[in-house]
């Protein structure tokens, strides 16, 4: 385990993927493989300021945000809100990485109303998987039990990938609510980069892929009770599963939220983001199993949330 360094973070090198995607050197800034004559992505300025460890009314990190690099060289992991301070900017600004939903500004919008600076952005060694059980879609009548097509995103490092996402800032007052709607997430310290392949001068935050025994463990404080709340009563007995399919509204959703942005991010999503097997990618699941998904509407009361 390492210490963090005072100045900046730059995440080890991400552990090996099985998938056949061609491998490249992790986190290394060569330009992205869009030639520039395609880009037509509605990009905004990168907003982050200087990279200066955050002084405001945070708390000191935790010993778990100091001790960072375990075994297989993972990224830097945050886990209470004191932690976010080693990421924070000058004024308590915090980048956040959208990789799902949240590729949709409307989405990000409904959840962090007060953002700034939302934009398009790269993540170098992580892919996108439909590999996590997510009660939300329960608790809106959208999920496909029978079918298993009740699986949000996740993303987890993979070297040789690269995805298409969105960054934007939050205030460090919204952190505590956003560690506890994506409870079951692992908090990844990253480093995301320009679509020219020139990493952003602020780190920002990605939820990752968890573990059901680490989080049975530590988010619920090994309480059966916390764990059946939260996910019991929805009959989830395995959270982080590789046996299940996506829920089809938000499947589309997602799809419809990075063809907004533009070509890069939407071939990017059809193509590096993988069902559970880590084989199948999205483009190849709509065309099979998955066809008919984007010709589903969402029922009235939904529409907004998952129209892209």
């Amino acid at each position: 385990m390492r210490a963090l360094a005072h100045a900046r973070l730059r995440p080890p090198a991400a552990v090996r993927s099985p998938s056949n995607v061609p491998q490249r050197p992790a986190l290394l800034p060569p330009a992205l493989p869009f030639p520039a004559a395609r880009l037509r992505l509605r990009r905004l300025p990168d907003l982050s300021p200087p990279a200066t460890r955050h002084r405001g009314p945070m708390h000191p990190p935790t010993a778990t945000a100091a001790s960072l690099g375990s075994a297989g060289g993972s990224f830097p992991e945050l886990t209470c809100p004191a932690d976010f301070a080693v990421v924070a900017a000058p004024g308590g600004r915090i980048s956040v990485v959208g990789f799902g939903s949240l590729l949709s500004e409307r989405s990000a919008r409904s959840t962090f109303p007060d953002l700034e600076g939302f934009r398009v952005a790269a993540l170098r060694g992580f892919r996108r998987v439909f590999a996590h059980a997510a009660p939300i879609f329960f608790e809106r009548g959208i999920a496909a039990e029978a079918t298993k097509e009740f699986s949000s995103l996740s993303v987890e490092p993979c070297e040789g990938e690269l995805i298409v996402v969105t960054v934007f800032e939050i205030k460090e007052e919204e952190v505590p609510a956003f560690l506890e709607r994506e409870h079951e997430f692992r908090f990844l310290v990253v480093v995301p980069e320009g679509l020219d392949g020139v990493p952003f001068t602020n780190q920002a935050v990605v939820c990752a892929r968890y573990s059901d025994e680490e989080y049975f463990k530590g988010r619920c404080q090994g309480s059966k009770e916390i764990y059946n709340q939260r996910y019991g009563r929805f009959n989830i007995d395995k959270i982080w599963r590789d046996d299940i399919l996506p829920c089809r509204l938000y499947l589309r959703h997602c799809v419809l939220a990075a063809k907004n942005l533009g070509e890069p991010a939407y071939s990017n999503f059809l193509d590096h983001t993988y069902l559970g097997d880590r084989k199948t990618t999205i483009r190849e699941y709509l065309d099979t199993t998955g066809a008919g998904i984007m010709e589903e509407e969402p029922p009235e009361s939904l529409k907004s949330r998952y129209g892209g």
